[in-house]
C-alpha cells in the first residue's frame, strides 16, 4: 500500500484529459471526411502485416435514466426502434466489412452504451452470430460487454456466451439506497450477487465492477461498507471512478443537487480510503482508476509494460486498428481517429446512401504521432526513456520537450516522479495522479489551443 498524500492529490486535482486518445476528442474536426477514413484503412491494409483488428459497437438504449451518466445514450423501450438500430449496425458492418482486407483477425470485442443487454437475448444473438458470420476471431480473443442487472435475466448473460463473450462489466456504483435513490439507479445488493453468481457460473474469464465515488449523500463511513462488500464479491477487476459533473455536458446532470455532492475534501478521503482497502485486500493498482487482482491479465501486462489505452480505458491489445460501429462512435486506426454521427437519422441516411457515417475525425501529423507515442508511454508504462524517443523519432528530446521538462519539474519536487539517467519513472502516487503527469507533453496544452472543458483529474 502506497501512502496517498491528500495534500498533493488537492493541488493537482484539475481539469484535463483522460487520453484515451491522443489527440483528445474535441480535436477531432468536421473537415475529416468519410472518403480520408477510407484512404487510411486501404493505407493499413497495404502494410506487409496488417494489424489485427478490434470491435467495438455502441448500443445507446437505456431503459431508464441514471442522473450521473456520461455515456451517450437513449432512454428508450421502443422495440422497433432498437431493431431498426440493429439493421443499420449490420449495414454498417457490410459496408466497412468490404473495405477491410480479408483474413485480418479480430483481437478485441466490446459492446458498450447505454446498456447493451437493453437487446433482448434474441437480439443479442441475432447481432453477435452477424459479427461472428463477417469477421474471423483470433482464439484467444477479448470479447467484453457492458451490462445492467436491473432489467437482465439469466439468458441475457446464455446469449452473450452463445456468440463468444468471455469477460462482462457491470456498474455497481454505490449500495447505499439513499445514494441510489439520488441517482435514480436502484440496484440492490442481492441483485448484484445474483447476476455475478450467474457469471460465475457461465464460465466468463472475467469480472469488472464499476464504483463511482463523488455521488450525493457519499460519506467515508457508508462508502466503505459498499467498497467491503465489493471485495468480498471479488471480482476480477474493479474501476473506481470519479463522478464528473459536468451538466453544461450532460443536461441530465442538472438533476443532481450541487449541495448534495460530497465536499472535495471527502472526496478524497473517500477516494483514499477505497485505494487503501483495495490494495490491502490483494488488489494491484494499475493507475488512475483501475485495480486489478495479481493473476488478472491488466495486472500481468501492467507488469510486462504491455498496457495500452483505448476509448474503453486501459487494455492489454495494443497494435489493433480499433474500427467502431454505431452512433457517435470513435474509431482509431493507422493515424487517424473517425467518429460517426450523433444522431440516428444521421447515421441512418449515411448508411442508406452507401457512405461510411463519419461526421468528424482527426487525421494526425508528424508532432501528434510523436506525441502520442510519448503520453502513451507515460499513461501505460509509466516511465519514459528520453533516448529511445530521440533515436525512434530523430529528435533533440530536451529542445523538443522543453516546455514539457520545466514543468515536469514540480512533479519531481513533489515526490510523483523522478528523473534519472534521462529516464522518467512515475511511483504509485504519480499513477493515481498521471493524467497530470502527461499534460506536461500535450502539444495543444503547450500552444494553448486547447479549449475544452475537461473533467477534473481526482
Amino acid at each position: 500500500m502506497f501512502d496517498i498524500d491528500l495534500e498533493l492529490v488537492k493541488k493537482y486535482d484539475k481539469p484535463g484529459p483522460r487520453y484515451t486518445s491522443y489527440p483528445t476528442a474535441p480535436q477531432f474536426h468536421e473537415q475529416f471526411t468519410s472518403q480520408m477514413y477510407l484512404n487510411e484503412i486501404k493505407s493499413t491494409n497495404a502494410a506487409a502485416n496488417p494489424p489485427d483488428l478490434s470491435l467495438y459497437f455502441h448500443i445507446p438504449f437505456c431503459d431508464t435514466l441514471c442522473y450521473f451518466c456520461g455515456c451517450n445514450m437513449i432512454i428508450s423501450r421502443n422495440r422497433d426502434r432498437i431493431h431498426t438500430y440493429i439493421d443499420y449496425l449490420k449495414k454498417e458492418i457490410d459496408l466497412l466489412k468490404q473495405c477491410i482486407k480479408p483474413r485480418r483477425k479480430v483481437t478485441q470485442l466490446h459492446w458498450g452504451g447505454g446498456t447493451p443487454t437493453h437487446l433482448s437475448p434474441d437480439e443479442i444473438r441475432e447481432l453477435g452470430s452477424y459479427i461472428n458470420e463477417q469477421f474471423e476471431f483470433k482464439n484467444n480473443s477479448e470479447n467484453g460487454c457492458e451490462i445492467d442487472p436491473r432489467e437482465l435475466k439469466r439468458d441475457h448473460l446464455v446469449a452473450l456466451r452463445d456468440v463468444g463473450f468471455n469477460r462482462i462489466s457491470m456498474g455497481v456504483q454505490d449500495f447505499n439506497p439513499e445514494v441510489q435513490k439520488a441517482v435514480n439507479r436502484i440496484q440492490p445488493e442481492d441483485l448484484t450477487v445474483q447476476v455475478v453468481d450467474w457469471i460465475r457460473e457461465l464460465d466468463f474469464d472475467s469480472i469488472n465492477l464499476d464504483l463511482i465515488y463523488g455521488l450525493p449523500f457519499q460519506t467515508v463511513a457508508e462508502f466503505e461498507k459498499t467498497v467491503d462488500k465489493i471485495i468480498d464479491i471479488s471480482p476480477d477487476r474493479i474501476a473506481l471512478f470519479n463522478y464528473a459533473h459536468v451538466p453544461w455536458m450532460k443536461k441530465h446532470m442538472n438533476l443532481i443537487k450541487p449541495e448534495e455532492i460530497p465536499a472535495p475534501e471527502v472526496k478524497l478521503e473517500i477516494l483514499k480510503m477505497s485505494v487503501a482497502k483495495l490494495t490491502a485486500a490483494g488488489y494491484v493498482f494499475i493507475g488512475m482508476d483501475h485495480f486489478a487482482k495479481p493473476e488478472d491479465d491488466l495486472s500481468k501486462a501492467l507488469h510486462e509494460k504491455r498496457l495500452y489505452r483505448n476509448f474503453q480505458g486501459y487494455s492489454t491489445n495494443s497494435g489493433a486498428d480499433l474500427y467502431a460501429f454505431g452512433i457517435t462512435s470513435i474509431g482509431q486506426l493507422g493515424n487517424a481517429y473517425a467518429q460517426n454521427f450523433k444522431t440516428e437519422k444521421e447515421y441512418y441516411e449515411a448508411l442508406d446512401n452507401g457512405v461510411i457515417p463519419i461526421t468528424k475525425g482527426y487525421l494526425m501529423n508528424e508532432d501528434d504521432i510523436l506525441r502520442k507515442h510519448v503520453i502513451m508511454k507515460v499513461m501505460c508504462d509509466f516511465e519514459l526513456d528520453f533516448d529511445d524517443v530521440e533515436h525512434k523519432f530523430g529528435i533533440n528530446f530536451d529542445e523538443y520537450f522543453a516546455w514539457g521538462i520545466e514543468h515536469l519539474k514540480e512533479v519531481v519536487d513533489d515526490g510523483l516522479a523522478s528523473i534519472a539517467n534521462r529516464k522518467l519513472a512515475v511511483n504509485e502516487m504519480g499513477r493515481l495522479l498521471i493524467r497530470n503527469v502527461a499534460m506536461n507533453f500535450d502539444g495543444f496544452l503547450e500552444r494553448k489551443e486547447d479549449t475544452a472543458k475537461y473533467s477534473r483529474t481526482v
